[in-house]
């Protein structure tokens, strides 16, 4: 009786496979050609970020900040009578705490209106129709212009004694709205959804025109209708692409802060933490307990990217 031969899983044949020496090299090379980048970003990014983390365990003030009378506190930024956590009976420094609310607010509706409405003209523009390319080029103008700018010109339109938004309004019997006074989250949201819809339709409509044609001519024969070849078909083959737009969208709608500076200023019905930080560091001159907020903030935004890692890994893997 012949011995049945036992093979080895495929996987742990691979990992006892050892690493050739071409693959060596390109490793090494892969290295030394990033050398210069990562040293570059530990320059631009880490060192800055670094200091920064640094600052937020000291009393350091605007004044003297270059001076030697800069101390150690360890976590009174975090948690002290004046820091951002269990501040004098508070669980959450109250403006810290508004500070929070309205950036995880802003972004959560911002980012979700954009998604839609940029899912929705992605849409739009892959079908085809007469003058597409100009409409296309029409689309990204908002995009293209500075924040700043478009925050100002939004800023002049609604003006309630002379904006042009006002204008057509008492044209047409309406009360006078102070928008930014009255509704300044509103007006917030509004621009910044007005400029960015854009920026994530152009990420869609990059996923919409790599998808296989076959499938929705197969589609068409069988006369399936188009919602749900939208909802069975488009939708999934799309997730990914719309996924890291999602994300993108996400971390910069968390770090927000010359939209709503320019508009509504340091209301504290719209002041973002990045507005927080500014405030407290360079208005009041606290660094270090700017920095402690800043630091908060990175972390938040390093969670957030780290979890969107995760859900893609788990996805890919499964």
């Amino acid at each position: 009786m012949s011995a049945i031969p036992i093979t080895a899983p495929q996987s742990a044949v691979e990992e006892k496979v050892p690493q050739s020496a071409l693959t060596k090299q390109r490793i090494r090379s892969a290295w030394i050609f990033l050398a210069p980048m990562l040293l570059i970003l530990a320059l631009v990014a880490l060192e800055p970020l670094g200091r920064s983390i640094w600052l937020s365990f000291t009393d350091a003030r605007l004044d003297r900040l270059g001076g030697s009378g800069v101390k150690f506190i360890g976590l009174e930024n975090y948690f002290g009578d004046y820091g951002l956590f269990f501040n004098r009976g508070n669980l959450i420094d109250p403006k810290w705490a508004a500070a929070v609310k309205n950036t995880l607010f802003f972004a959560l509706c911002s980012v979700t209106l954009e998604t839609v409405l940029g899912l929705i003209v992605a849409l739009v523009l892959n079908a085809q129709f007469t003058g597409r390319a100009l409409v296309r080029t029409a689309v990204l103008v908002p995009w293209a212009i500075p924040t700043i700018v478009s925050a100002k010109m939004w800023d002049w339109m609604l003006q309630q004694q002379y904006g042009i938004i006002n204008i057509v309004l008492a044209s047409l019997d309406f009360d006078r709205i102070a928008f930014t006074t009255d509704l300044p989250m509103f007006s917030v949201l509004l621009v910044d959804v007005w400029k960015t819809t854009p920026f994530m339709a152009l990420l869609i409509l990059a996923a919409l025109q790599m998808l296989p044609k076959d499938c929705y001519e197969a589609a068409q024969v069988d006369g399936i209708h188009p919602a749900k070849v939208f909802f069975r078909v488009t939708l999934p083959l799309i997730k990914p692409a719309l996924m890291v737009a999602i994300i993108f969208r996400l971390l910069d709608a968390l770090r927000v802060f010359d939209v709503i500076y320019i508009l509504t200023g340091t209301n504290q019905s719209t002041i973002s933490m990045s507005g927080f930080v500014r405030e407290t560091m360079i208005s009041n001159g606290y660094v270090g307990a700017g920095s402690a907020a800043s630091t908060v903030l990175f972390l938040i935004i390093a969670l957030c990217t780290l979890g969107y890692m995760k859900f893609s890994r788990t996805n890919a893997e499964g």
